[in-house]
Formats: structure tokens, C-alpha cells, sequence
């Protein structure tokens, strides 16, 4: 079963405007799949650089380019020869037609490198998510909370199934992936790192706490964190601090940012498992946030606010330096604003907050805040968008 992908018209606009255009996203999230099903003719080739019959055919990369000058190039795994950057570059000078090069990657430029520099004003990056509440009917809502987005995950016949599954990604993940990604580590060492990460989720991050639990150093566990972050694993949110003049937390929290991939590491199989879990509340901001972000994009910043004396928000929506929305989850049917949650609207500046409860209907809380189910909320705000 193939799902129509929210976006499909992103890609098409990019490709009528930019040489290259890079799909990024995590492995496994449907990156190949979505690129072969798009409408594009026959007059395209498609490398996947994993297999060396592939790569062989780069061995004289000026003269495969030259022969294929009339063809879309589809380069599959991209990170994995980011030497490649620099031939594409001398390639699209030559030629800046849009549309040429489709680059498809599982780790983020900053990650890769050297694309930034490379192909700088040549290509325009599109990030493809895991499934979101976009591209599923609302009665799937619990099974992509639970299962999480990756299509091989979310389309599973079973719960089984779905649990096989995203307990043999994290081990390839961990044993294989990571590695052809530049992090030579210990994979007891990694493995270790991102089930404690899952423990604490949606924690501040203190890289002392988790160098000292694994017996390996500050710089270590920060090179863990960021190449999670790179190969989209891993949401870092940082606190807001612009124009308030209180002690405010400082470090950031650490997001699973698929939900499926946190329920496996902590060994939570079902929805029944779920609910009886002290992680249930982190799951569901995990949720939320996700799917929030994965709506609005890039056009917004995005924060939580905590103070030393108690005013916390797990969620700033801002633009152009004006706080839209200020946002706090909750994992229940009858949720209540809390002191702290005001303090922090009055701090911000938000213009209009939002609790975000497990409710089918919301309802007005208090004036400037209302509560919704996720779906309610997702539309208001998609309706903004337009």
C-alpha cells in the first residue's frame, strides 16, 4: 500500500525552481518509494549508492553526468559519497535547467557537510517525515501515536509485526547505519545512550548526567546527541529567552521524535502497556509537538519556556518574533490550566494559548485559551496556513 505523501507538491514546486533538489529524512521513512511513484517519464536514472554496481558507475563521475546531461539524475543515499558534491556543482554551472538532480539522503546537510558549501544557492532541501495525522484517516490517530510514522511500522498486519519491526530498525540502526554516517562507536555504547535518552524523554539535557552513567566523556555524549539529531532521530528544543528578564532553564530538552521508535526502546508493545507507563505524558507531548512542527514547518520557530520559579510552556509556536501560540499538552480528558502556564503566556506575549488534551471536542478554557483534540488544533492552524 502506497500513501500519497504530503509533499508531493513541495517537490514539484522545487523542482521548477531549483538544479537539486535533496529529499532528507531517517531511513526507511519512504524516500525511494515516494521518488519512483512521482510522474516524471522515462527519461530519468536512478543510482542507489549502497550497491557498488552503482558506484562503479561513478568512477569517471565528469563523464557519467556528461552522458546522462539530458536525464533527471536520482542519487539514492547521497551521504554516502558526499564527495559527489563538488562534480554536481561543476554540473549545474554548466547547466542550471531546474529540476537536474535529485539527491535522496538519510542525514541532514550540517551532517554531510560538505553540501553546505558545495552546492550553496544550487539546491533547496525538503525534509520527508514518518506519517503524520496529514496522510492518516482519524480513526489511525491511536495506531500512529502508538506504532509510530514509518510506513513499515504504521502499514503493519499486526501489532507483532510492527513491534518486529522497529526492534530490528534500532539494531541496524545502531550496528550499520550510524556507522556509514561518520559515528565509529561502541554499539553496546550507542545503544545504552539512546534508551536512557528514551527514559528521560522530553528531559533537560545534561550531557555530565549521561557521560558519567556510560563511563565515557562530556564530548562524547555530545557527539552521540548531535549525530542523532543529524539522521533525524532526535528533535532538540531549545528554551525561549528573548526579552524576559527573569532566571530562566537554559539547557535544552531531547525529543524521540518518533513515538513508535521511543515505545520500542522502552519496551512498551501495546496501547494497554502504554497507559500504565509514567512515560505516557511525555509520549503524547512527544506526539503533539511532531506533529505540529511537521505541519507548520520551517516558516516557524519553535521553543518551550520554563523559569527557575516555576512558569513552564512545552510549546512556543513564534514568527517573525511574535509568540502565535503557547502550547501545553495534556494526557487527559479534563485538562486544567495551570498557574505556571498563564505566567508564561503573560511572559511571552503569546497571543493565544492552547491545551491540547486526549478530548474528541474542545472547548474554551479561559479567555485566550482554549482546549482541542490534536485534530481540531491541527485544522485550525492548517486553515491559517492557507
Amino acid at each position: 500500500m502506497v500513501k500519497k505523501r504530503y509533499i508531493q507538491s513541495l517537490i514539484e514546486e522545487y523542482m521548477e525552481i531549483f538544479p537539486a533538489v535533496g529529499i532528507l529524512g531517517p531511513r526507511q521513512v519512504g524516500k525511494t518509494t515516494l521518488v519512483k511513484n512521482l510522474s516524471w517519464g522515462k527519461n530519468k536514472v536512478y543510482l542507489d549508492l549502497e550497491k557498488a554496481s552503482s558506484r562503479a558507475k561513478l568512477s569517471d563521475v565528469e563523464l557519467f553526468l556528461t552522458n546522462h546531461r539530458n536525464s533527471r539524475v536520482i542519487l539514492d543515499e547521497i551521504q554516502l559519497m558526499p564527495e559527489l558534491f563538488a562534480e554536481l556543482r561543476s554540473s549545474i554551472d554548466e547547466d542550471r535547467r531546474p529540476g537536474r538532480f535529485i539527491l535522496l539522503g538519510s542525514a541532514s546537510p550540517d551532517l554531510i557537510r560538505s553540501s553546505a558549501d558545495s552546492l550553496a544557492g544550487r539546491i533547496g532541501y525538503i525534509e520527508l517525515t514518518p506519517f503524520t495525522l496529514e496522510e492518516v484517516v482519524e480513526d489511525e490517530t491511536e495506531q500512529l501515536w502508538m506504532r509510530g510514522g514509518f510506513p513499515l511500522s504504521f502499514l503493519a498486519s499486526t501489532e507483532r509485526v510492527s513491534n518486529l519491526w522497529r526492534e530490528n530498525f534500532i539494531k541496524t540502526y545502531i550496528e550499520r547505519d550510524l556507522g556509514l554516517l561518520g559515528l565509529n562507536s561502541d554499539p553496546k555504547l550507542v545503544e545504552r545512550f539512546w534508551i536512557m535518552l528514551a527514559h528521560a524523554q522530553g528531559s533537560l539535557w545534561n550531557g555530565e548526567n549521561f557521560a558519567r552513567a556510560l563511563g565515557i566523556t562530556r564530548p562524547t555524549v555530545t557527539r552521540y546527541l548531535e549525530f542523532l539529531e543529524g539522521s533525524f532521530m532526535v528533535r532538540i528544543l531549545q528554551p525561549y529567552h528573548r526579552n524576559v528578564k527573569k532566571r530562566l532553564v537554559k539547557s535544552p530538552k531531547v525529543y524521540i521524535r518518533d513515538t513508535g521508535l521511543l515505545h520500542a526502546l522502552v519496551g512498551v508493545k501495546s496501547y494497554d502497556e502504554l497507559i500504565n507507563q509514567l512515560l505516557i505524558g511525555a509520549s503524547w507531548e512527544t506526539f503533539v509537538i511532531e506533529q505540529i512542527i511537521n505541519l507548520l514547518g520551517s516558516d516557524y520557530q519553535y521553543y518551550f519556556y520554563r523559569t527557575h520559579q516555576g512558569a513552564e510552556c512545552d510549546l512556543l509556536v513564534v514568527r517573525s518574533g511574535i509568540v502565535e501560540w503557547a502550547i501545553e499538552m495534556k494526557n487527559t480528558l479534563s485538562p486544567k490550566i495551570s498557574k505556571g502556564f498563564l505566567i508564561s503566556m503573560e511572559d511571552t506575549k503569546a497571543a493565544r494559548g492552547a491545551v491540547i488534551s486526549r478530548v474528541k471536542e474542545g472547548y474554551p478554557l479561559k479567555d485566550g485559551v482554549k482546549n482541542y483534540s490534536l485534530t481540531e488544533f491541527c485544522e485550525a492552524i492548517r486553515k491559517e496556513k492557507r
